[in-house]
């Protein structure tokens, strides 16, 4: 059994690696427990060491590293050496940060001394997605190895050159072995990873659907899970926002990586009294945007990743359509090689319709009207997903406290929803539960050890 990957610029196989077997599984896990004897007990320093080497390949091999981006998911080859870049800085940030964030916290109680001390757990499994194959293995690993903990990698079937770049540059750059490693299984052979007594926690980017599996998986196992999932992310513009720099990011925020990506801008709730001056707006700039072969340094939108995605798309914009969405561009499904889908902007969408209440996965977006920031907030919230949200408006104390009332895991206010390894990252309802990055991150698989001394 082995992957077969399909091109998505081409609709072309592109190449096959082997998936694991059951005794190859074992070997590696038996790896990843061994490694942990020792890494736990190495010092921030060492481990910070390796980061910074990571690090360093990374952007010296830019190129090289990010080719496998663009041919196995689409990915334009600007955005692809930007994620390998950001990767480098997750890596570099944890590096020079961890020590504090895990800096042994003084507690007074009725002891002579007490304190909490964070300490590794163990083997730790990244479950992750091919849609930003770089970036999500560092937001994971990184932290953890700095922890103390050791890493197995189960990467998406669609990305196996990527998985086995990222593990090939932690080997060059003097990893023990089974500190970090590779792990292709195939879906059906995840289960008996997460059941493995080794390992201790699960990390686990996807879908909702498959977020649910995997949590009842781990829970069973009474093992911790951090669980990035799926989201509805809503941008509420205001009419008294700069409705020109709104404009700009909202289209940026909604085309990065063809829309494939969980924070992306993808319900944009406008308030009535700018509504279609907004609209215009937004779709002279979506009309200017090349759709493309994403090896080219002129291209801004790739394809979708997979044929079935591609068609579960495009389903969600005719359903939409039929229901009474107002299509000012795109919408048709494109004859020719690849999965490319156009930039489509739907407008007058109502809460009902499939564009609103499902994930949308691709270059599409979708246009609401609000009568007022209140009405524009109830529609915001209107969604089982929570992750990512953005406010657009010139008072930044009403946004400020219209944030607190937003159900989202993180709130943008005049500016791009975004991940960076200083601020955590996550959700709430059914985009998952857990944070990735900055100082929570980190305190995500560690033990949190309370230690009471008292007098001798």
């Amino acid at each position: 059994m082995s992957f077969q990957v399909i091109n998505p610029t081409t609709g072309q196989p592109l190449h096959s690696f082997p998936f694991l077997n059951a005794t190859e599984r074992d070997a590696v896990i038996s790896a990843s427990a061994a490694a942990y004897t020792h890494w736990r007990k190495t010092s921030m320093e060492t481990r910070a060491e390796l980061l910074r080497r990571v690090a360093q390949i990374m952007r010296a091999e830019v190129e090289s590293l990010a080719l496998p981006m663009v041919e196995e998911m689409g990915k334009p080859i600007r955005e692809a050496r930007g994620e390998v870049i950001k990767s480098a800085w997750c890596a570099e940030h944890y590096a020079s940060h961890a020590e504090g964030y895990l800096a042994p916290e003084m507690v007074p109680s009725d002891a002579l001394i007490s304190y909490v001390q964070y300490l590794p757990i163990g083997p730790v499994l990244g479950i992750l997605p091919w849609n930003a194959p770089f970036w999500l293995a560092f937001r994971f690993a990184a932290p953890a190895l700095m922890a103390g903990n050791t890493c197995l990698m189960k990467h998406d079937g669609h990305v196996p050159a990527c998985a086995a770049a990222i593990a090939d540059v932690f080997t060059r750059a003097g990893a023990p072995d089974g500190v970090f490693q590779n792990l292709p299984l195939d879906t059906p052979d995840i289960a008996a990873a997460i059941n493995d007594e080794r390992v201790r926690a699960v990390s686990f980017t996807g879908s909702d659907r498959a977020g649910s599996i995997v949590a009842a998986t781990a829970a069973a196992e009474i093992k911790p899970a951090v669980l990035e999932l799926g989201g509805s992310d809503p941008v509420i513009v205001l009419a008294d926002a700069d409705l020109d720099k709104a404009a700009d990011t909202i289209v940026l925020s909604r085309i990065i990586n063809a829309g494939q990506s969980c924070i992306a801008a993808k319900r944009i709730i406008i308030e009535q009294s700018i509504y279609e001056s907004f609209l215009d707006k937004l779709k002279t700039r979506f009309e200017r945007l090349k759709l493309g072969d994403p090896h080219l340094e002129t291209t801004d939108v790739g394809p979708i990743a997979r044929a079935d995605l591609r068609d579960n798309l495009h389903r969600q914009v005719t359903a939409s359509i039929e229901a009474g969405a107002r299509c000012l561009l795109g919408g048709q499904m494109p004859e020719g090689m690849g999965f490319f889908y156009p930039v489509t902007l739907l407008a007058d969408v109502g809460p009902d319709m499939v564009v609103s209440c499902e994930e949308t996965f691709g270059p599409v977006a979708v246009a609401m009207a609000a009568k007022d920031a209140d009405e524009a907030l109830r529609i915001a919230n209107d969604t089982p997903y929570g992750l990512g949200a953005a406010i657009w408006t010139a008072n930044t104390a009403a946004a400020i406290a219209m944030a607190a009332d937003i159900e989202s895991g993180q709130v943008a206010i005049n500016g791009i929803v975004k991940t960076d390894p200083r601020l955590p990252s996550g959700g709430t309802k059914r985009s998952g539960y857990g944070r990735e990055l900055g100082a929570q991150g980190i305190k995500m698989f560690v033990n949190a050890q309370q230690v009471w001394v008292g007098r001798s």
